[in-house]
């Protein structure tokens, strides 16, 4: 089986894949603590094995995209200590199928392009991914499959904690469907200012996309925090994926076999 490891800021995205390049077996996510050690990123993984009744030696193949970069090297110890192998990790030296049209291909986080070749993948046309994750990206691609640039704003978690942060009298609360657009309490109202907002963001930000790539670009929100803004957004969204990192990870691994 293949592992597939998307490591992001706030939560670590991981799942297995069979020997037949097939569906996703199974997924989970744990908080990313920067601090862990290639021993309790190990544990961790052997105890979610262990959940469906898999272990190390069913894990043939490993492969991990990373915006911390100190982990990536945990990681990587931890699959040579306890699966026997070398990671695959998604930098600048691997190959993605996809030429990257940036002033400096290097600065495209490993996420975004993962995400990038999993869109055009599945459209194969102009795409673009909005990642609703500890920021929020828009990741353009042309019709020819070339990975154009991208827009980056705060996600809905910093905004939230900012708030608490700076205004005295405002609390801290949990992310979640707004009852009403016009709150009736502090939460409510900071509720359907996050859900309402935000969904305002990406309605005109893919307009204007829409104006410069063309009106058939197709759209997909991925990330965990996506739930809460996609019933809201008034424009056309084609499709929903939280999986998609990791199917961006099984093409890439694909893609880097048999040199």
């Amino acid at each position: 089986m293949l592992l597939a490891v998307d490591v992001g800021n706030t939560q670590t995205h991981f799942g297995v894949f069979p020997d037949d390049g097939s569906a996703l077996t199974e997924d989970w996510r744990f908080a990313t603590v920067r601090e862990s050690t290639r021993d309790q990123l190990g544990a961790a993984l052997s105890n979610l094995l262990a959940l469906r009744g898999l272990g190390f030696d069913h894990i043939d193949a490993s492969i991990v995209s990373s915006t911390v970069p100190q982990l990536s090297e945990q990681w990587t110890s931890m699959a040579e200590r306890y699966l026997g192998h070398n990671m695959l990790v998604v930098g600048p030296s691997i190959r993605t199928g996809m030429p990257i049209r940036m002033d400096n291909p290097h600065e495209v986080g490993a996420d975004r392009l993962v995400n990038s070749v999993a869109a055009y993948e599945r459209f194969k046309s102009s795409c673009v991914v909005v990642d609703f994750g500890t920021a929020i990206t828009y990741d353009a691609v042309s019709a020819a499959g070339e990975y154009l640039g991208g827009i980056i704003t705060p996600g809905a978690e910093i905004s939230i904690d900012a708030l608490y942060e700076r205004a005295a009298k405002l609390p801290k609360v949990e992310l979640a469907e707004p009852r009403s657009l016009i709150g009736k309490s502090t939460v409510d109202a900071i509720r359907s200012g996050i859900a309402f907002g935000y969904a305002g963001q990406v309605e005109g930000i893919l307009r204007r996309l829409r104006a410069e790539l063309g009106d058939d670009l197709k759209v997909i929100l991925t990330g965990g925090l996506a739930r809460v803004v996609v019933p809201h957004v008034r424009e056309t969204i084609d499709e929903v994926d939280d999986l998609l990192t990791l199917t961006g990870l099984r093409l890439i691994w694909e893609r880097n076999q048999g040199d």
